[in-house]
């Protein structure tokens, strides 16, 4: 991979036909990402599902529609948003990302980052908020916390798809998105620079260093 891309274009022509690691022999479609390439706000998820594997983009089916929602409720629209995940390629069965894969894809999202250069990165579960922030600690113990991850400010919350399964996580994440609209309305002028966000007895916030410059 080149060390610096002048374009989202040029870093998927660069990722091309991934075989960099076994995940392209059980893949349908290689799914880069989709949205706005200078969106203030980017949401990073896990992995490809059956269905974004079929069309080519993330969050398109059941939990792609409750994002949907989602969104309408902070007053967002996908096309002022970014989406990705961190791989590229859907597992088989929907297991897991393995940390191998990880390793091999996660460069990718680092350069897209980089690209859309976005003012907040919500993490979509467990496995983008222990990447994004460098941390252990489980999204049940920092999800609606504000951290940081060098100068990128991060909004960890439950992955859509774990409020289908568990409907008690749904009000959470309307609850979480609402702290997503708080964040990025536009800031007093008279407000301190820095403001720490009620943690309801979860995590204080971590300070990540995987963007930092």
């Amino acid at each position: 991979m080149s060390a610096d891309h002048l374009s989202l274009e040029e870093l998927q022509e660069d990722i091309g036909d991934c075989r960099r690691c076994s995940l392209w022999s059980t893949r349908t479609t290689l799914v880069f990402g989709v949205g706005n390439q200078r969106a203030t706000v980017m949401f990073v998820g896990e992995a490809p599902g059956k269905n974004e594997d079929l069309k080519g983009e993330p969050f398109v089916g059941a939990a792609g529609k409750l994002l949907d929602e989602l969104l309408e409720s902070a007053e967002l629209d996908r096309s002022l948003v970014y989406i990705a995940n961190i791989l590229k390629c859907r597992p088989p069965g929907n297991r897991d990302p393995q940390q191998h894969e990880i390793d091999t894809c996660t460069p990718f999202l680092r350069e897209q980052v980089r690209l859309i250069d976005p003012r907040v990165i919500v993490t979509l579960g467990n496995f983008a908020t222990k990447f994004i922030l460098k941390t252990t600690s489980p999204i049940t113990r920092v999800r609606g916390t504000v951290q940081q991850a060098g100068k990128y400010t991060v909004l960890p919350i439950f992955h859509p798809a774990a409020a289908l399964y568990d409907n008690t996580k749904r009000d959470v994440l309307f609850e979480d998105f609402r702290r997503l609209k708080e964040l990025i309305a536009p800031v007093a002028p008279d407000s301190a620079e820095t403001s720490e966000v009620d943690s309801g007895g979860r995590d204080a916030p971590v300070q990540g260093t995987l963007f930092q410059e």
